[in-house]
């Protein structure tokens, strides 16, 4: 397993930049863009994706970066609610809302799964660290 020295290197964060940018272009490309509110609803939720993983690292404690990963996870099922009303509005497809509903599904597993791997993990951040 390679070293993650920064959140940049966590593929989980990689993947919710990914799935950002995704929900993002779908605004640029139809008239989701003029539903503000959803859209700012739903850019804002995938966003947070992605930030809580960087705020939870950043903190340089285990206990935080679960608690943080926690609402991360919490954010990929906000998304996936919101992406039904995508939906529902005509907005998308049901072959973009299928692509879009399995990256939330996906990155919310690993999320949860390295939640497990942390919460089992003797290591509990680098602040505790004894130089």
């Amino acid at each position: 397993m390679p070293t993650v020295k920064q959140f940049e290197d966590l593929e989980i964060w990689k993947l919710a930049r990914i799935l950002c940018n995704d929900i993002n272009k779908v605004a640029v490309n139809t008239n989701l863009k003029s539903d503000y509110k959803l859209y700012s609803q739903i850019d804002g939720s995938s966003g947070s994706i992605m930030d809580n993983i960087a705020e939870g690292f950043e903190r340089n404690g285990n206990k935080e970066f679960i608690q943080f990963l926690s609402i991360s996870k919490a954010s990929c099922g906000e998304t996936r609610s919101q992406l039904y009303r995508v939906l529902d509005r005509n907005y998308i497809n049901e072959e973009k809302f299928n692509k879009l509903y399995d990256q939330t599904i996906v990155l919310g597993k690993m999320i949860g799964g390295f939640m497990n791997y942390l919460k089992k993990s003797d290591f509990k951040g680098s602040k505790y660290k004894v130089d």
